[in-house]
């Protein structure tokens, strides 16, 4: 029970990677805050937790918003005090050609994917003991990616960087900061992906299931990681070792 009794935020809680992440966390103890857009998934995340036997409250946020991600982290502290684990799921894709893009929905993407990251670091690290793990998720996209995702593709770039920096700022609070970069997994945003659907990007080798990257997640921010910092774990079934 790596988490017991630790208070662990997750966004995108309601479906896919963070959801799987929200009912592992919860399984080894974790108190977790279910945080997502849509209040209704988060709280089927909730119920599925509390019908386990475990301990979870649902937040709705739009992560791009630093007043909303505030909000999330007052409620997780007023409601189960200091934040062990923070791990930042949630994320938005478009596929739109740089050149045709709107300008406000490229920076969007930005704000959500990495603006989001920033947020729950600058306003929920102060609220970590040591101890406390932070784990972003960026993607394969930040090594190779297809046309028409750019904005996603420099998000889930950026995101690594973001945690080689801010690991090294945390270093002395003894807080770790690391990353977790999946391959393609079952999950919504791959099914509704326009790119697999017309074939650009093409789906060679093993596709994960959610759980499989709750694991790499829930490893990075227990103690069995305590080494481990500013680092970003590959968690794609070999999909970027396979030459095209």
């Amino acid at each position: 029970m790596r988490f017991t009794d630790k208070t662990c935020i997750v966004t995108g809680g309601g479906s896919g990677i963070g959801k799987a992440t929200c009912l592992q966390l919860a399984r080894e103890g974790g108190r977790v805050i279910v945080a997502d857009l849509d209040l209704a998934s988060a709280q089927a995340t909730v119920d599925a937790i509390d019908g386990a036997g475990g301990n979870a409250i649902a937040a709705q946020a739009n992560v791009g918003d630093s007043g909303a991600v505030q909000a999330v982290v007052a409620k997780a502290v007023s409601t189960y005090g200091a934040v062990a684990v923070i791990v930042n799921d949630a994320a938005m894709m478009t596929f739109t050609p740089i050149l045709d893009i709107a300008e406000a929905d490229f920076f969007k993407v930005l704000t959500v994917n990495l603006g989001s990251a920033f947020f729950f670091a600058k306003y929920g690290a102060q609220h970590m003991p040591a101890g406390g793990a932070i784990v972003n998720v960026s993607s394969v996209h930040a090594f190779a990616t297809t046309p028409n995702v750019v904005p996603y593709a420099s998000s889930k770039g950026a995101i690594q960087a973001f945690t080689r920096g801010f690991a090294l700022e945390m270093q002395s609070r003894g807080i770790r900061v690391n990353a977790v970069a999946p391959g393609a997994v079952d999950t919504r945003m791959l099914r509704d992906n326009p790119n697999v659907k017309s074939g650009v990007e093409k789906l060679e080798g093993p596709i994960g299931k959610p759980e499989d990257l709750a694991a790499a997640i829930c490893f990075l921010a227990s103690d069995d990681a305590r080494f481990i910092n500013g680092a970003t774990l590959l968690v794609d079934g070999g999909r970027l070792a396979q030459l095209p």
